[in-house]
């Protein structure tokens, strides 16, 4: 009975025909370039799940980050270890991720559906930290008044 089951099932159900993001690769893009990584990547996801209302409230979430971020950086004291920014975006993904979006991922791959590669992660993380990098630049000049 489960066989036929299984059976029916495959070939019922349609093989996803676009992209996500896999969550080790949301978590390690995460860890290695920032929070814009996590926020663009869930929301892709979302998106391609057909949620359109929680791709919005995770870029609302992203930016409202990015905004209480980028003051810590400037009031953390000089021997503040470095390592637990990343650790911090981590977890709130990791979090992020296991609520969200963990089944569907794995409902996604499961039935055929393909993930993006390493390098576009990779290529998505660098402008992430281009534009991070701008934005504490532009807040450095904003603070001197330059």
């Amino acid at each position: 009975m489960t066989e036929n089951n299984n059976a029916e099932k495959s070939v019922f159900e349609e093989i996803p025909t676009e992209k996500i993001y896999s969550e080790k690769a949301i978590r390690v893009g995460t860890f290695l370039a920032g929070p814009l990584v996590a926020g663009y990547c869930i929301a892709e996801n979302f998106k391609v799940f057909n949620d359109a209302e929680k791709a919005r409230k995770t870029w609302m979430i992203t930016v409202l980050s990015i905004v209480a971020i980028i003051p810590l950086i400037f009031i953390v004291p000089d021997n503040f270890p470095s390592f637990l920014f990343p650790l911090l975006y981590l977890s709130a993904t990791s979090y992020f991720l296991k609520k969200f979006q963990e089944q569907q991922i794995q409902n996604h791959i499961q039935n055929g559906g393909e993930t993006f590669g390493g390098l576009r992660v990779a290529m998505i993380g660098l402008l992430s930290i281009i534009i991070f990098f701008g934005l504490i630049v532009s807040a450095v000049l904003l603070i001197e008044g330059v």
